[in-house]
């Protein structure tokens, strides 16, 4: 059984609304202050005993003036292969993407899915290159993969460690 989504912002403070709710007066706020902004989306996880932690993030890129992001934590007690687990990430993270995409749309706001997948086929994860991208892809997404995937491979990977 897995928790239910709650977002917090990287300094710990809780939103305490709808990530949706949330994300549109961002996107205003941004709108009007006149920040070209980007948005990756992407998610991590981390196997610990019995458990595996999820970490998603919703990292927004204002050009030339830094960024910040959202974060969301969940456990799963279900076993996984590697393969399984990398595409579990995915899932997160389109789940998300696609949640959000009409505001991205509508604010005219670039946005990427990073997976943690090594491009190197002498990694495990990369069992999971070809199914990630054409799911990604497939949904309309952009797809990133390491090393540019820092989304996931930075970011949500800090929160996961």
């Amino acid at each position: 059984m897995e928790q239910q989504q709650q977002w917090r912002k990287l300094d710990g403070t809780r939103i305490k609304r709808s990530i949706r709710d949330e994300i549109r007066d961002i996107l205003m706020y941004e709108r009007n202050a006149e920040h070209d902004i980007s948005v990756c989306i992407g998610t991590d996880s981390q196997v610990k005993g019995g458990i595996t932690e999820f970490a998603t993030v919703i990292v927004f890129i204002r050009k030339g003036k830094g960024g910040f992001m959202y974060i969301s934590n969940e456990v799963c007690k279900r076993r996984m292969s590697v393969k399984q687990r990398m595409l579990e990430e995915v899932q997160r993270s389109i789940d998300v993407a696609y949640s959000l995409c009409d505001l991205f749309i509508a604010f005219d706001v670039a946005m990427e899915i990073h997976a943690d997948i090594n491009t190197n086929p002498n990694f495990k994860s990369n069992e999971a290159f070809k199914d990630s991208m054409g799911y990604i892809t497939g949904m309309g997404f952009a797809f990133k993969a390491k090393p540019h995937a820092f989304a996931s491979s930075s970011c949500a990977n800090k929160i996961v460690q």
